[in-house]
């Protein structure tokens, strides 16, 4: 019984790491702010008004251009969430509950 358990939440997980898709998530938005702080220092706008601006810039543009990127990540939390309520619904000694969960 546990063997199927152990087979299905495999069979279900992300196709892809988590680990590596939050560390690029989060480099190619630190990419995308600092081009645009070096577009609007290089247009004559000072460094610290450049970041500001780029802050608020980065944020709405990078989850449309990397929408893909950050559903990817979003769904690998949900998947390592919903894995570990069923291992600590396993520990508590509730068998076959997280299964009827889904």
């Amino acid at each position: 019984m546990q063997e199927q358990r152990t087979a299905s939440v495999t069979e279900s997980a992300p196709p892809t790491n988590l680990a590596r898709d939050i560390a690029l998530y989060t480099v190619v938005r630190l990419a995308m702010l600092l081009a645009v702080v070096a577009v609007l220092a290089l247009c004559g706008v000072p460094l610290l008004v450049a970041a500001a601006v780029s802050v608020v810039v980065v944020m709405p543009l990078s989850m449309v251009v990397f929408g893909g990127l950050r559903r990817r990540v979003a769904t690998g939390m949900v998947h390592r969430a919903r894995r570990r309520e069923q291992l600590r619904a396993e520990l508590r000694g509730e068998r076959g509950q997280s299964d009827d969960q889904d």
